[in-house]
């Protein structure tokens, strides 16, 4: 009996902390505020500017700068964005499209 209590609780542990972890997975209560930087200047002619966007690193999001790229021939790029969920607001990575 004790055995089989001890092995109810164990599971019950092992899976409250699981569906925790899962609960807050990429999401945030309240958007945070972009931070403000100075963007450099062009590298070279006709160099496209990718906006900075936000990176989820296991715990919260974290902002990562804008860069330059070379434009890709007969593609738009569409911005990241946040976007409210059921269980607050989640970053919408940008792309090429």
């Amino acid at each position: 009996m004790k055995t089989m209590s001890k092995f109810g609780i164990l599971c019950a542990l092992a899976g409250s902390l699981f569906l925790s972890s899962c609960a807050t997975d990429g999401y945030v209560v309240e958007r945070p505020a972009e931070p403000v930087y100075v963007r450099p200047v062009a590298p070279y002619a006709n160099a496209y500017w990718v906006p900075g966007e936000w990176v989820y690193s296991g715990r919260n999001y974290v902002y990562r700068n804008g860069y330059y790229v070379r434009p890709r021939a007969n593609r738009v790029y569409v911005q990241g964005s946040w976007y409210r969920g059921q269980r607050g607001y989640a970053w919408r990575k940008g792309h090429w499209r």
